[in-house]
């Protein structure tokens, strides 16, 4: 499905080490338990893990994301939310989701929630929600780009408004 939503993917490149391990072991598994074609079987085993832990751990961010693409931000936001919250529950699997999402993503899920709420206030033109989401999210996260850019852009607008008038 086409979109005209922008959606960013940075990729954390030494996270597909451990995952490229992963399958190798299943690989193994499968060459071990003496199956006919064991690459086969060990790459298949691997693509469904993946499927199957992508559409149950980070199932609402997924749907949220959904609702993005196809720019229903209000009902995108309660998603997201839920997706944090998760997240900021069970800590461990945002910070390992190499192996337990198979994610290679560079942002956590919790942080791609935050900055995906302030966008989603933002095109809702609500500005102000969307820089306390950012400024949150910069919190949290101070390195993050995506904050940074989007805190710069509604920062940038207010000032342009105020030398109009």
């Amino acid at each position: 499905m086409a979109s005209n939503v922008p959606v960013t993917r940075q990729i954390a490149w030494v996270s597909l080490i451990p995952q490229l391990f992963a399958m190798g072991l299943i690989i193994f598994i499968f060459y071990m338990l003496k199956f006919e074609d064991p690459l086969l079987f060990g790459t298949w085993s691997y693509l469904i893990m993946f499927l199957i832990l992508r559409k149950l751990v980070a199932k609402d961010h997924r749907q949220g994301m959904k609702l993005v693409k196809q720019e229903k931000f209000i009902e995108a936001i309660p998603l997201f939310e839920k997706s944090i919250a998760y997240f900021t529950k069970n800590s461990w699997v945002d910070k390992y989701r190499y192996l337990t999402i198979l994610s290679a993503s560079k942002m956590t899920y919790k942080e791609m929630g935050l900055c995906n709420i302030a966008f989603c206030y933002s095109q809702t033109n609500n500005g102000q929600k969307a820089k306390e989401y950012y400024e949150l999210t910069l919190t949290e996260f101070p390195k993050n780009g995506l904050a940074k850019a989007g805190l710069n852009m509604i920062n940038s607008i207010g000032q342009t408004r105020q030398t109009e008038t």
